[in-house]
């Protein structure tokens, strides 16, 4: 075999060594990606890179592996559903007030599943690795909540909150599908 011929070969493989770790990364990324959903991006922008992000949200699943996470007792489903519907039919009469009271409800449903108490932010990262899609609704409800305390939310706002917030309170009250049907009238 020729220098030529060897010189070829090692860079074939170097290549394909090259192409593997390449294709291994995407793969990875892909994966956390459809794990933690709109998370993912989040993160990648607050880290910086895709790899320190990865590191993150790698941390971010053993913490919460570490929980002593649970579905909610039936009493406590039935409890939840029914304070559910209490506030949903206040939304009417006083949705500045229906929205503070569900952002309140999520939070008590979040610590009752077994998350931990926390502030807003680790809370939200929390939830992302069992609810990838619903920590977006979490996100957007609350931000509505906030700018409610602030004044700056008008009553269409407020509506999309709570449409934000039942959504994210069927996934957490993890009720069978028959039984969604009560918590999901209109607004």
């Amino acid at each position: 075999m020729s220098t030529t011929e060897i010189i070829f070969l090692v860079m074939i493989a170097v290549v394909a060594v090259v192409a593997m770790g390449l294709l291994l990364k995407v793969r990875r990324s892909q994966k956390v990606r459809s794990r933690f959903g709109s998370e993912d991006g989040r993160t990648i922008r607050e880290a910086g890179n895709t790899n320190r992000a990865e590191a993150k949200l790698g941390k971010l699943e053993k913490r919460v592996q570490l929980f002593n996470l649970s579905p909610l007792s039936p009493s406590a489903r039935a409890e939840f559903n029914a304070e559910w519907q209490r506030i949903q039919s206040g939304f009417v009469d006083d949705p500045k007030n229906a929205v503070l009271e569900a952002d309140q409800l999520i939070q008590r449903m979040i610590t009752v599943r077994g998350y931990p108490m926390a502030d807003f932010e680790q809370r939200a990262a929390d939830i992302s690795v069992n609810h990838p899609l619903m920590v977006e609704h979490y996100r957007a409800g609350h931000e509505i909540a906030l700018r409610h305390s602030h004044e700056q939310a008008n009553t269409e706002d407020m509506r999309q909150a709570m449409l934000h917030y039942r959504t994210l309170f069927t996934d957490l009250v993890g009720e069978p599908e028959i039984s969604r049907a009560a918590t999901s009238s209109p607004l």
